[in-house]
């Protein structure tokens, strides 16, 4: 594990996350990642670390409200947020984490459009990494 450093656009919001140097992550086909062309970097809340812009945050929820989408009310970028999947985690947005860290990445396609038959419980097991 490396410590990675990522944000938003405009720089107000600011965060480390600890992850592989080589990164395993999944871009999900559902309405709101891919509109956003997010690719998740799951993590548990403890690899997470907001350094700066925890007012900039804007919080936007939808169907079930258990995900919370943050996105910088300056700029509008969703570079992390809470995921439905793994509620008491992480979902770091990989395009938005700084390049000079990263060896590589592994893009793994889910299914979030069928999310509820993939997790009838409501949430996955584990993290990927």
């Amino acid at each position: 594990m490396i410590e990675h450093s990522g944000g938003c656009h405009c720089g107000q919001v600011h965060y480390t996350v600890h992850a592989p140097a080589l990164l395993s992550v999944h871009e999900c086909n559902c309405s709101i990642c891919t509109k956003a062309g997010y690719l998740h970097l799951l993590v548990p809340r403890d690899r997470f670390r907001l350094l700066a812009g925890e007012g900039a945050l804007v919080d936007y929820t939808f169907n079930t409200g258990t995900a919370h989408h943050w996105f910088c009310g300056t700029c509008g970028i969703k570079s992390f947020y809470v995921p439905r999947s793994h509620p008491d985690g992480i979902s770091v947005n990989a395009r938005c984490l700084d390049e000079d860290t990263i060896e590589g990445m592994t893009i793994t396609p889910i299914d979030g459009r069928n999310w509820e038959q993939q997790y009838p419980a409501g949430r996955a097991k584990n993290y990927p990494a």
